[in-house]
């Protein structure tokens, strides 16, 4: 009887180990990011203490992706959300909103960085802050702080130090690209994107943003005749050499916009939304940032 007892109780055991080393009970907690762009950065902060997935792929517009039923699922299942704010992800918006009435903790990466308003007018926040290393530096402070505070079992000592240490990244990605930049004449330093992207960049590093493609902070607007005829005429008023075009939009307008210039303006495709593909040079948000730093001083020196 105590042999039958005891191989009971050894099974038992057995069995208990065994669901402890079960992909359930080992499963991480789930960060989700909703664009690419920052879910490398969260990537950088959270290390291995979680795992990170990043809604948004690679060459996506952020204003218009859109997420399958699978993805949806993730959301309301996830320890934390983190999302950029200011209503970049016009796509995913909903699916957030109805998670964090749910309960889901979730975090705007806006809310942690000094906003600017749209160059072009209309009073509302933009939300491209990433532009600016030193305002990422500020977000990053708050995805560690967001993540140690909000998602049970990680490590936030080891979360500190790898935010820490990214930090430091971001401060010598911000020298480099002032160094970098210093080389074009100030008569040069003016920007014609897509669409209006560029405010954070250009208040800290210096520039004129004389207009957009595209006269919104958004990809799904569309601009008049009347808006092209203006920009135009601006173009030649300030005598632009390169419109710089998003990678992962059609760089039609702003080939027309430049011939109708009549001047030798270059179009100079540039990853301003979206990280690009392994091998594209811009894969992850520090590859991106120099890539853009070195296209724009070689397209304006």
């Amino acid at each position: 009887m105590r042999r039958l007892v005891a191989g009971t109780l050894a099974a038992a055991l057995a069995v208990l180990a065994l669901a402890g080393c079960s992909p359930a009970a080992a499963a991480k907690p789930t960060v989700v990011v909703t664009t690419n762009i920052l879910g490398d950065i969260t990537r950088n902060v959270v290390g291995d203490q979680a795992e990170v997935v990043v809604l948004m792929e690679a060459n996506a517009d952020p204003h218009s992706f859109g997420i399958s039923a699978q993805q949806a699922a993730r959301i309301e299942a996830a320890d934390l959300i983190i999302h950029n704010g200011g209503g970049l992800e016009e796509g995913v918006l909903n699916h957030v909103e109805a998670a964090a009435a749910a309960g889901v903790p979730t975090l705007a990466a806006m809310d942690a960085v000094e906003p600017l308003a749209f160059s072009h007018g209309s009073g509302a926040q933009d939300p491209h802050f990433w532009t600016d290393p030193a305002r990422v530096s500020q977000a990053v402070a708050a995805i560690a702080d967001s993540v140690e505070g909000r998602v049970a079992g990680v490590d936030a000592g080891v979360i500190q130090a790898q935010a820490d240490a990214y930090t430091a990244e971001l401060t010598e990605l911000e020298a480099a690209m002032e160094a970098g930049f210093a080389g074009i004449p100030a008569a040069h330093r003016k920007l014609i994107t897509n669409h209006h992207v560029f405010g954070y960049l250009a208040q800290r590093f210096g520039f004129d943003v004389i207009g957009a493609v595209i006269p919104s902070g958004t990809t799904l607007a569309s601009p008049s005749s009347a808006d092209l005829n203006g920009l135009t005429g601006a173009i030649r008023d300030a005598g632009v050499v390169a419109i710089f075009a998003d990678s992962s939009q059609p760089e039609r307008l702003a080939q027309v916009l430049a011939a109708e210039a009549g001047m030798d303006i270059a179009v100079v495709p540039l990853f301003t939304e979206s990280l690009g593909a392994d091998g594209s040079g811009a894969q992850t948000y520090l590859d991106m940032m120099r890539s853009n730093t070195q296209r724009i001083t070689d397209a304006l020196t």
